[in-house]
């Protein structure tokens, strides 16, 4: 004899169950790819394109590899390995030619603490390398060293804070010398409970040698999807040139990312 239908159990029931652990899961990977020193491998694919250089003659666009490795020391910190590899083609800074290789490496290493602090503070600091990797004349032929630090805090979906990093070259480049560059990153995001982040922030970075500032303004919208079984975010938005070099980027310009997440 079968159960009469209000007694029967629902067939969707499972599925929603399913559906609410899938979106908690999702929340919970886009907060973490929102903190720069999660507890989570990560590999980030980020494509930027910008015009306007050389008075709109020159545009230029490239892709950094992003890899972000923690790294367990111990039972109350990790160390952060963030590393920067930009892989650049840009055209017509000398009219007619188009220029394609690697930037400059830069290597960041934050000692990060497992847990935030009683205030909810979540922070690291460490040491920050330039690696002389360009090619085709893509970047300065220095070696630089200097210092690196973020904190932020998280709460309800939302992350607010701030990277910072100071380069000095420790060897000196023929055609420029030596250099002294300030890097500022204040950011802000929200992520829903479906895995979606809307994004905010700012790259400043200052030449003290030259007294020049670099400042894009970016904004993406990202979204968690699963391809291959794996997690991944996809995303993409626009950024705006505040100020720039004598020379430099002008005006919008455009960002893609898409993040390869190995979680735990």
């Amino acid at each position: 004899m079968s159960l009469p239908a209000w007694l029967r159990p629902l067939p969707c029931a499972g599925l929603l169950m399913a559906s609410a652990l899938a979106a908690a899961a999702a929340d919970d990977l886009a907060s973490q790819l929102s903190n720069p020193v999660a507890n989570l491998i990560s590999v980030p694919l980020q494509y930027n394109y910008n015009s306007g250089f050389l008075n709109g003659t020159a545009e230029q666009s490239y892709i950094n590899v992003q890899p972000v490795i923690p790294i367990s020391i111990g039972d109350n910190w990790n160390l952060i390995s963030r590393t920067i590899i930009p892989v650049v083609s840009q055209s017509d800074f000398t009219p007619g030619t188009t220029q394609t290789g690697f930037g400059n490496t830069v290597q960041s290493f934050f000692f990060s603490p497992k847990k935030p602090t009683s205030g909810g503070l979540i922070w690291g600091a460490g040491p920050v390398i330039q690696i002389p990797t360009n090619t085709d004349g893509l970047g300065v032929d220095q070696w630089g060293l200097g210092l690196t630090g973020v904190a932020l805090k998280q709460s309800n979906g939302w992350t607010y804070g701030g990277l910072a990093n100071h380069i000095w070259s420790v060897s000196n480049d023929d055609v420029y010398g030596h250099s002294s560059v300030s890097f500022l990153q204040p950011f802000v995001s929200y992520s829903t409970p479906g895995g979606t982040t809307y994004s905010g922030n700012v790259e400043a970075s200052y030449d003290w040698e030259a007294d020049e500032w670099a400042v894009p303004v970016n904004f993406v919208i990202s979204q968690l999807v699963t391809i291959a079984n794996r997690p991944v975010q996809i995303g993409g938005g626009v950024r705006y040139w505040a100020d720039a070099p004598q020379g430099g980027p002008d005006g919008w310009g455009a960002r893609l990312v898409v993040t390869y997440l190995f979680p735990k």
